[in-house]
């Protein structure tokens, strides 16, 4: 079931984002209590209370501005979405799922959902991003839907018009636009919130505020990040997965070389040839009292060790993986 809705025929309300991001006017608190002057009957229980909107998220002043953390899982949906748009399709649209804090807003996950615009009107197709909601929320109940987003590189008239339907299912949804145009040779990503503005009883518009985007990863998702970065050096964009061993020897690599920039600043102080910085030095304090106390022959055994045990489980497991081909040959015979 798709929802059609037709494109203003004037001028679009849709204002170029600000400069400056506006705090919407706070509203009364829905809940509050009435007085009355003769004495009322045994008042009803209270309503639960509700989770905490995104307007109230974004609205606070918290250190660093209004800030959208954004994983790269979410990009990689995005322009896999693209790749696969439908023949004849500009752009594509989807949900943005994630959870929110006191100090912002983090985007960790995302879905396309099926659209068709024209010039006239744009169709959305809501009840199947009802359905991959409710399917989302039985593999993650903590993600809360935070908006939607689009690819390219502007706020199109069709866009006021998709913002208003999230709206419905988010209150202050976020906007987030990924240039897959790749104009000036970058892609472009920027988050918005909306805020009405005109004369009240007249024409209203809406205005789109950016926010601050910031780029976060788990841990496990650093892998991925890692060796996608590595294709910019390959000529042919594909590179293979390194093994154990080859990621326990670039991990030492980097640690070896921040060591030696780091003896190197300490050299450079000690010489007069850089001036000393206090917030530097206290880090590298913390850092010294961070490492335990460990003797370096007792160090050397115990790395020697765990390399040995690293090694025979490896040996172990690649023995292991012959002998299951060799008996799936055998009883394939």
């Amino acid at each position: 079931m798709a929802a059609t809705a037709p494109a203003p025929a004037p001028a679009p309300p849709a204002a170029a984002p600000a400069q400056s991001p506006t705090a919407a006017p706070a509203t009364p608190a829905a809940n509050s209590t009435p007085t009355a002057a003769a004495p009322p009957p045994p008042a009803a229980p209270a309503p639960p209370p509700t989770a905490t909107p995104l307007s109230a998220a974004l609205s606070g002043p918290f250190p660093g501005g209004r800030v959208v953390r954004l994983h790269p899982v979410v990009l990689a949906s995005i322009v896999d979405s693209f790749e696969r748009r439908n023949e004849g399709a500009a752009r594509v649209i989807g949900t943005l799922l994630g959870t929110v804090d006191k100090h912002s807003v983090e985007v960790t996950n995302c879905f396309s959902v099926p659209h068709n615009e024209s010039e006239d009107e744009v169709a959305v197709d809501m009840e199947f991003a009802k359905n991959m909601y409710e399917l989302h929320k039985k593999v993650s109940p903590s993600e809360i839907i935070l908006g939607w987003y689009a690819t390219g590189h502007d706020i199109t008239e069709h866009s006021v018009l998709i913002h208003e339907y999230y709206s419905r299912e988010a209150h202050n949804p976020i906007h987030l636009t990924v240039d897959t145009s790749l104009q000036n040779s970058r892609m472009s990503i920027k988050a918005y919130v909306s805020a009405p503005m005109g004369v009240p009883g007249k024409t209203m518009g809406v205005m789109f505020t950016p926010l601050t985007v910031k780029y976060v990863y788990y841990d496990t998702e650093r892998i991925g990040v890692d060796l996608i970065m590595k294709t910019c050096f390959s000529p042919n964009r594909v590179i293979g997965l390194s093994s154990d061993l080859q990621q326990v020897g670039s991990a030492s690599a980097r640690i070896q070389d921040t060591l030696s920039m780091v003896l190197q600043y300490a050299e450079d102080v000690l010489s007069g040839k850089v001036a000393a910085d206090n917030t530097v030095g206290r880090f590298l304090m913390d850092l010294i009292n961070q490492v335990p106390k460990i003797p370096p022959e007792d160090f050397e055994t115990m790395l020697n060790s765990n390399i040995n045990d690293l090694l025979m489980v490896t040996y172990l497991a690649n023995l292991t993986q012959s002998q299951i081909a060799l008996n799936e040959k055998l009883l394939s015979l």
